[in-house]
């Protein structure tokens, strides 16, 4: 059975989204770590009225595929080849690969490949024109884009970026510049990268047409020390900054001025229930914000949760709903389907993928009878 399918007159569409689909079912990619079993990158799909899930297949066989992000038309795909921290002295090897995407079979056929020139690369995200790329690495602290050509194919590097800068207080995880994510500004001007090293988010002015980089004025905003900024999302209005912290198991919210392309902090909550303490040096892991953005949800290893968060309307500050159990080990990632229906976890420690259905009311989680089993999963990227 073909993965997407023709979609019904009237089912809601993301900006731009032109892959075929139906009401019947959403459709995602699968990034995972190739350590083990996995083979790369693989295609599931979700039932729209029972949330129950498919089997997956393997839509393209590569390494170490840990995040993936879709052209805004649609029709390509692009992947991360996270590769290992170089041994000292030999050559760095971060790569980006560039994938068309067939709606009719779910299956991505190579298109072309570039390499960063940097360490290991961790994060990406393609701009709204669909001209840009801009991927981080989290061994190296650097950031890089690249131009996206009209066939989906990625140009060479257009620039490249090395953090610097004073460390945070945690010597055993703020060793050195670790750039973690790479967000854009809902206006499409500006790059923001989180670096957990230095607890700061970066700002960077992007050119889409050129595919450029250059540092913004004010050029960050900080969060406590020993924080460990890892992943950021924008409110829907682009009133509001909301930064995941994975050290210390918080978020912390921002006012954000879209005209200069700056943040202001103005609230630090926990993900964790009061009076809980986490062992694992890994903690927070990966932040979304509902489709209708109303609520906020945030996953914790270890605690092996998502916290649920209402969001204010008029100041943006968050208000815990509930603390639901992830369904597995180490949620790594996870993702809304595009209509805010249903919420997909992937557990890195368990191998394994549960859906939960979303109360539209409350936002809280129930958890869909049953799982699929997919090595090491670490992105859930949906494709409608």
């Amino acid at each position: 059975m073909p993965l997407l399918a023709p979609f019904r007159s009237g089912f809601f569409l993301l900006t731009s989204l032109t892959l075929t689909m139906s009401a019947a079912q959403h459709d995602f990619f699968v990034g995972t770590y190739t350590r083990t079993t996995s083979r790369g990158i693989y295609a599931v799909k979700l039932d729209a009225t029972t949330g129950a899930l498919s089997a997956p297949s393997l839509a393209a066989e590569t390494a170490n595929p840990t995040f993936l992000a879709l052209h805004p038309g649609g029709k390509f795909l692009y992947a991360l080849d996270e590769a290992p921290a170089p041994a000292p002295g030999a050559p760095v090897g971060g790569v980006i690969r560039a994938y068309a995407l067939d709606p009719a079979t779910a299956l991505l056929t190579a298109l072309n490949r570039e390499p960063t020139g940097g360490g290991s690369v961790t994060h990406l995200a393609v701009d709204a024109t669909g001209r840009s790329l801009v991927t981080v690495s989290y061994s190296a602290g650097q950031v890089t884009s690249f131009p996206l050509l009209a066939d989906g194919r990625l140009g060479p590097r257009r620039s490249f970026i090395q953090h610097t800068g004073p460390l945070g207080p945690n010597r055993s995880r703020q060793d050195k510049p670790h750039a973690h994510s790479v967000t854009l500004s809902p206006d499409n001007r500006f790059a923001w990268v989180a670096d957990l090293a230095l607890d700061r988010v970066f700002s960077y002015r992007l050119d889409a047409a050129t595919a450029t980089l250059a540092p913004n004025d004010p050029t960050s905003v900080a969060t406590p020390p020993g924080a460990g900024p890892r992943h950021t999302k924008f409110s829907a209005d682009g009133r509001f900054f909301y930064v995941l912290n994975e050290i210390d198991g918080t978020v912390t919210v921002c006012a954000y001025d879209a005209a200069p392309g700056s943040a202001r902090p103005i609230q630090h909550i926990s993900t964790l229930p009061a009076g809980f303490k986490v062992t694992d040096p890994d903690r927070a892991a990966e932040i979304r914000l509902h489709p209708d953005g109303r609520f906020l949800y945030a996953s914790n290893r270890g605690h092996d949760s998502i916290a649920v968060f209402a969001i204010n309307p008029t100041d943006g500050l968050l208000t815990n709903v509930e603390f639901a159990p992830c369904g597995g080990k180490a949620p790594r990632n996870f993702a809304l389907s595009t209509d805010g229906t249903w919420l997909v976890c992937a557990h890195q420690d368990s191998d394994s993928l549960c859906s939960f259905a979303v109360d539209p009311d409350t936002g809280r989680l129930t958890r869909v009878a049953g799982s699929i089993s997919v090595p090491m999963p670490v992105c859930v990227l949906f494709v409608n």
